[in-house]
């Protein structure tokens, strides 16, 4: 009986040594899928994380989504080209955007307001889950307008990355800001979660900019970095808003300049399999 108790005790350290090395394994395991579930929204821009973002920790379990099925269908009405029109509308487009250009001397000319309006309609044409607030720096919004571009000179100079030097910003007649939703409410009150909310603000993100090259109008696209959410309370833009662009708009100054850049040949940019 005596003999077999160096036996036990080396099977009880065995099964020791076992559990904590399943127990690393278990949290290693945790951690991988932490990670693979970062690295699956690859449009998030860490840059633009701000705290008001909604994590997946936090979201409570009673969170509804509307089902798409719950959604009327209606017969989808679709206008057909002959080919010829086809290639002849396809190559304007392109001559147009090709035309578009990061202007940063814009004119502090007035723009019409019915211009700006329609752009936004344009681009607010995919914002299922996305926000559009358009600044005017005309009247009574004069000094917010002025307080926007001194909070992003001050908050946002990062000597590395860009100049603290954003004239536009102050001579620009007008600021749009695009606001992402991370969540919404359901006519319940619940959360409504807004799943690839990134994908639907960055499509109406690039229609806007053909819509404001197609009205004659320049700008410059310019990523708020750590100044997002001073500009929403600012704003007064709800918590379930996230700044994910800030464009100032209007006509390119006289003096305008821009980079003399190559664009990319279509065999760079397009794999044919």
């Amino acid at each position: 009986m005596y003999l077999l108790t160096p036996v036990l005790v080396a099977v009880v350290c065995i099964l020791i040594v076992w559990m904590f090395r399943n127990a690393d394994g278990s949290l290693e395991k945790r951690k991988e899928l932490a990670r693979s579930s970062a690295e699956a929204r690859p449009w998030v821009d860490e840059d633009l994380t701000d705290g008001t973002d909604l994590q997946r920790a936090e979201e409570d379990a009673d969170e509804w989504q509307e089902p798409e099925e719950s959604v009327e269908h209606i017969p989808y009405s679709h206008t057909r080209y002959p080919e010829k029109d086809m290639v002849k509308r396809s190559r304007e487009f392109y001559e147009l955007l090709n035309m578009r250009r990061s202007v940063r001397f814009i004119s502090n000319e007035q723009v019409p307001k019915d211009v700006i309006d329609n752009v936004i309609r344009a681009a607010g044409l995919s914002l299922l889950v996305g926000s559009l607030a358009v600044l005017s720096t005309v009247g009574a919004e004069t000094l917010k307008a002025e307080t926007i571009g001194q909070l992003f000179s001050e908050i946002s100079f990062t000597p590395s990355r860009t100049n603290w030097v954003k004239e536009y910003l102050d001579t620009a007649p007008v600021l749009i800001l695009i606001f992402k939703q991370v969540h919404g409410f359901a006519a319940n009150g619940k959360k409504k979660v807004h799943y690839y909310n990134e994908i639907s603000v960055s499509i109406s993100c690039g229609i806007l900019l053909a819509a404001l090259q197609n009205a004659g109008l320049v700008t410059v696209t310019t990523t708020p970095l750590n100044c997002g959410p001073r500009l929403r309370v600012l704003l007064g833009r709800p918590s379930n808003e996230k700044l994910l662009m800030l464009l100032p708009v209007g006509y390119p100054s006289k003096e305008a300049t821009v980079p003399d850049l190559k664009r990319k040949p279509l065999e760079q940019i397009m794999v044919t399999v």
